[in-house]
């Protein structure tokens, strides 16, 4: 199967994750493996939907339209399907004849056959598929750690932003590439980190941790 090229015309992402993808953006045809973060999924997808791009979330009811347009995300050009059911993957794959972007968290395993049926549909369609999970021949893998909140001082203020380490790893590069970015920002979306914020003390941050 002919791979596309590393410069063939990808969908804009926030110049503070293009360095992470190959490409500097999101490759038609492909699919992306995330973890569990919303604020990573709608950054993500966000500067798609701003020019011009179609986008839907499958399977994830927790996900609002309040928190997307934080991230940057247009409403306008945003489905929503919080709960498809155990045919997830149908689902998926129907939005994904229509919608540029999708993403999906599923909710058990997929038989092989119907990934590469998909595939083959996103190669044919264009579309991107961003996965909250492990997803096989994944054009890139996304991970989240080093999680450091500021804006709270001894006892007081409200958590402003917070800084996050994504490593990216590819089959097209040889090793992963990592990056600092705030995730989200103090005025919302996604921005390089141009230097870590000051940690917190632990007696601080666990409370508001468990909310956020």
């Amino acid at each position: 199967m002919q791979g596309r090229r590393l410069d063939a015309p990808v969908l804009p992402v926030s110049p503070a994750l293009s360095e992470l993808l190959p490409g500097g953006g999101l490759r038609p045809g492909s699919a992306y493996s995330l973890p569990m973060s919303s604020a990573l999924l709608l950054a993500l997808m966000a500067e798609a939907s701003q020019t011009g791009s179609w986008c839907g979330v499958v399977g994830m009811p927790q996900l609002g339209a309040e928190a997307a347009e934080a991230m940057g995300v247009d409403l306008s050009r945003l489905v929503l399907i919080p709960e498809p059911g155990p045919r997830w993957l149908a689902v998926t794959a129907t939005i994904a004849d229509v919608l540029t972007v999708v993403a999906v968290r599923p909710t058990g395993r997929a038989p092989d056959g119907e990934i590469a049926r998909l595939a083959g549909r996103l190669r044919e369609r264009g579309a991107v598929l961003l996965v909250q999970g492990p997803w096989p021949q994944a054009e890139a893998i996304l991970e989240v750690d080093d999680p450091q909140w500021s804006g709270l001082g001894r006892g007081h203020g409200y958590l402003a932003e917070r800084a996050v380490t994504i490593t990216s790893s590819s089959r097209r590069w040889p090793v992963p590439h990592r990056g600092r970015v705030l995730l989200p920002a103090a005025g919302g979306g996604v921005a390089p980190a141009t230097q870590a914020p000051a940690p917190l003390e632990r007696a601080e941050l666990t409370p508001l941790a468990r909310t956020g």
